[in-house]
């Protein structure tokens, strides 16, 4: 398989689909499958016909993390795995929560490791009943890594962080949900439509201010109460001065759908 078939990218009504595509190995990540995801995300930056991503897996899982072959101790030496996640994960989690368009992620089976973290960095997160969250990294002697630790503690508290990272114990998609780790839990066999018409009606929508919302709520576990105030003041001024602004309005009092450009 060449790096580009480690993810499947396609491009429809401004919706980027990025399918991570090792089913044989449930779409653990190897390096290929790391550049060929950050490629991805990298076009989502730079490409304004891109207006949203939709990132999901292929066959019965979404992704079970690392593949552990490429890391194995017993092939000789000690891995480096801080350099594997400065150079690979924590790159691919800044691109997915620095990108100014909304990201939606379709979790159709099992995620485990950097799998689930991956997935609870995205925007809005629907999972099919019969996926699973483990954070596997206790089973083998590590730490939770892209991104676990800040997203599972600010998700769904300390004491709930602490027990699925220690106990490695897999957590069914409604009790996710029920906890506000992901969004919604949904039938297995309607998810990918789902998810598909989610992102199709966020590309169509004033993306621009979609843009800037997301700014501003991922600032505010970091900002003081004034802080947050002047951040919201400072990027209403910026979204008022879009042309989505204009056409959201002229097409309030014109009765009319508007046409969202992004812009």
């Amino acid at each position: 398989m060449s790096e580009s078939e480690t993810v499947l990218s396609a491009l429809e009504d401004g919706v980027l689909r990025l399918t991570l595509n090792r089913p044989d190995k449930l779409n653990a990540f190897n390096e290929a499958m790391h550049v060929a995801l950050r490629a991805g995300f990298e076009r989502a930056h730079s490409d304004d016909h891109v207006r949203a991503v939709l990132l999901t897996g292929a066959g019965r899982g979404f992704s079970a993390g690392q593949d552990l072959g490429d890391r194995d101790p017993r092939k000789g030496g000690t891995p480096d795995l801080g350099q594997t996640i400065e150079t690979f994960y924590n790159p691919l989690l800044r691109l997915i929560r620095n990108l100014e368009k909304p990201v939606v992620c379709a979790v159709n089976g099992v995620a485990a490791g950097a799998g689930a973290n991956i997935a609870f960095a995205c925007d809005i997160t629907l999972a099919a009943r019969s996926a699973r969250f483990i954070q596997a990294f206790a089973k083998i002697g590590l730490v939770p890594d892209s991104g676990g630790t800040w997203s599972l503690s600010r998700l769904i508290g300390e004491a709930r962080a602490k027990a699925l990272a220690l106990t490695a114990e897999p957590l069914d998609a409604e009790t996710a949900a029920s906890w506000g780790l992901i969004w919604r839990a949904i039938d297995d066999a309607a998810l990918l439509d789902e998810a598909t018409a989610l992102a199709a009606r966020l590309a169509a929508g004033p993306t621009k201010g979609i843009g800037l919302t997301k700014r501003a709520i991922q600032a505010a576990a970091n900002n003081a109460f004034d802080e947050q105030l002047d951040l919201e003041r400072d990027l209403q001024r910026e979204a008022g001065r879009s042309a989505d602004y204009a056409e959201g309005v002229a097409a309030f009092l014109e009765k009319r759908k508007p046409e969202f450009k992004g812009r």
